[in-house]
């Protein structure tokens, strides 16, 4: 399959041998790309749009199944949008001379995740006869009863039961041994640097949050006064989504010695051996996966909100007004299984002292437990019911 470059996060970035194979193969991950013909039974397809974080959680279930998962990488129109205003099952929406082909025979089980991939994944459904049971991650668009299982998490207002899994976060199998190669490798690249380690992990805008070059200084001067009272070395990585002021404004202000990766980059990502290497870490707000990585390390995290946390969001004067606003009108009016609120993820680990905010004092009765594992066991479960 094609060589896809950009996958647009830090994760992607750290793993280039998941994506730049046509022919095929096992990867050591355990998901391979492979021809139909030469995939045992089950078939079981994964839909990879243009959201890494979204294909990394299929890729997370393929590997607790314990199957070989076929990735189909899939191109979008500009438009395809429009096509969810009469949501039926098709293909107009991608570009099928760049995209894999989808062909017989059919899959036994699609993963997907993300409004791009659901109409597509129906149209699968449809050609083999309703064999195929689809599996959707996150938040759908259909209606839930167009999939067999929707595996939904805390920060979307979907009500768990029949066919619908409320997971407290993201999905993620990542664990100490998970990691044991990434730290071998990158810890003793930074062996000389002083200890503490702390790891900034920095996203951009999504939905109230607008991670401004204002809130870009307001971080910037947070962690400084961190590194000021612990000492260390700092590693900061951006992301997709960090636009280029923002990262210029949060690097200006930095004072503490840092190593820096900043997206994008001809160079390997370090993000893997930031989450095996951490002695704690500072995430931003608007990254679900970033947040949920880092507390499944087991390691001290602190969040950071780009946002005034006493204004709706809308109304916030340090962000854009614009896209905040549009995030407000069309969480209010949109249907229910559609909205998302990033907060509930949020106030339910500042609850339980998993996390806590940025420059205040962790919680006496707080855990640093890692987290996931019973999320990611809950889900396979129902999925392996399905084959």
């Amino acid at each position: 399959m094609r060589s896809v470059q950009g996958e647009g996060s830090p994760l992607a970035a750290a793993h280039p041998s998941f994506f730049n194979s046509r022919s095929g193969g096992e990867f050591s991950d355990g998901v391979t790309r492979m021809s139909n013909a030469a995939a045992a039974t089950p078939i079981v397809w994964l839909l990879k749009g243009a959201k890494a974080g979204d294909y990394e959680q299929l890729r997370v279930i393929a590997r607790a199944l314990g199957v070989s998962a076929i990735t189909k990488q899939l191109v979008f129109r500009r438009w395809e949008l429009l096509l969810h205003a009469a949501p039926r099952p098709t293909l107009a929406g991608i570009d099928v001379e760049k995209s894999d082909a989808l062909e017989p025979p059919w899959p036994d089980l699609v993963l997907t995740a993300g409004r791009r991939n659901e109409l597509v994944a129906r149209w699968i459904k449809e050609r083999s006869g309703g064999r195929t049971r689809l599996v959707h991650v996150g938040r759908p668009w259909s209606h839930p009863a167009r999939f067999d299982l929707v595996v939904s998490n805390r920060q979307y207002l979907l009500a768990a039961g029949g066919n619908v899994i409320v997971n407290d976060l993201p999905l993620t199998d990542l664990s100490e041994a998970a990691l044991a190669a990434d730290r071998g490798d990158w810890c003793v690249r930074w062996q000389r640097l002083p200890r503490p380690w702390t790891m900034l992990l920095v996203g951009g805008d999504t939905g109230p949050f607008v991670f401004s070059p204002a809130q870009a200084s307001k971080l910037a001067v947070s962690v400084n006064a961190k590194m000021a009272r612990s000492g260390g070395s700092l590693f900061v990585t951006t992301s997709a989504r960090t636009s280029p002021k923002s990262a210029d404004a949060l690097f200006a202000t930095l004072e503490a010695p840092a190593y820096v990766y900043r997206w994008p980059s001809k160079d390997p990502s370090p993000y893997r051996g930031f989450l095996a290497c951490a002695d704690d870490f500072v995430v931003t707000a608007d990254s679900m996966s970033m947040l949920t990585e880092a507390c499944a390390t087991g390691r001290p995290v602190a969040l950071f909100e780009p946002i005034d946390r006493d204004l709706p969001s809308w109304r916030n004067p340090a962000s854009y007004r614009w896209m905040p606003f549009v995030h407000y009108v069309s969480m209010s009016l949109g249907p229910v299984r559609m909205r998302r609120d990033l907060a509930r993820v949020h106030s339910a680990l500042l609850e339980t002292g998993r996390i806590q905010r940025l420059g205040e004092a962790p919680r006496k009765n707080g855990t640093s437990a890692p987290i996931g594992t019973a999320d990611l066991a809950r889900t396979v479960e129902r999925v392996r019911a399905l084959l």
